[in-house]
């Protein structure tokens, strides 16, 4: 019988924390399914859902993942797991403070589904520090955010600050305005 897991997140953008997890995951389980927020409640997002799917499977595909899929999740992510015979999810915990908020979506997802286990990760610890919205506040202010993100990433993040100008806030010259997306 095949091990499969899901990994769900809104990946706005994929970060190297959520890919170092995502490669980890891979490596243990025979399929690992990314199962993407189709609807974000996160107000400053960046990346509509396409965008975000096509960043998480060109970066595994270039990383020769060949058992990783991409979906969207459009529902509750127990009733996912429950139409496809999934049992594990795979969630991170960077910090300490985000243990509580999964604790309780795991206690949550155990009284809605009991057959579906959530398996908790520790990325990398160089990027335990690393957010999305971090990582969008950067490309906002026209840092490098390459250190953050895998190369295909990048070159979503430089293609969309190039196309919406007006979600840059640029400094006048100081640290932040490092013209990083006028190449």
């Amino acid at each position: 019988m095949e091990k499969i897991a899901v990994y769900p997140g809104t990946f706005d953008p994929l970060t190297m924390g959520h890919f170092d997890l995502l490669r980890r995951s891979a490596s243990l389980f025979d399929k690992v399914i990314v199962v993407v927020a189709g609807v974000s409640f996160k107000a400053t997002g960046m990346f509509d859902l396409q965008e975000r799917m096509a960043m998480i499977r060109e970066s595994a595909e270039a990383a020769g993942m060949k058992n990783v899929e991409v979906d969207r999740l459009d529902c509750l992510l127990v009733d996912y797991c429950r139409n496809r015979g999934i049992g594990v999810v795979v969630r991170g915990l960077r910090v300490y403070s985000d243990f509580e908020y999964e604790f309780q979506m795991a206690l949550t997802n155990r009284k809605l589904e009991p057959d579906v286990e959530t398996l908790f990760m520790m990325p990398n610890e160089s990027y335990s520090y690393v957010t999305a919205s971090m990582i969008r506040e950067i490309a906002r202010y026209g840092g490098d955010t390459r250190a953050f993100v895998p190369p295909q990433v990048q070159t979503y993040i430089e293609a969309h600050m190039r196309q919406h100008p007006e979600q840059c806030i640029r400094t006048g010259g100081g640290v932040g305005d490092t013209g990083a997306f006028d190449r």
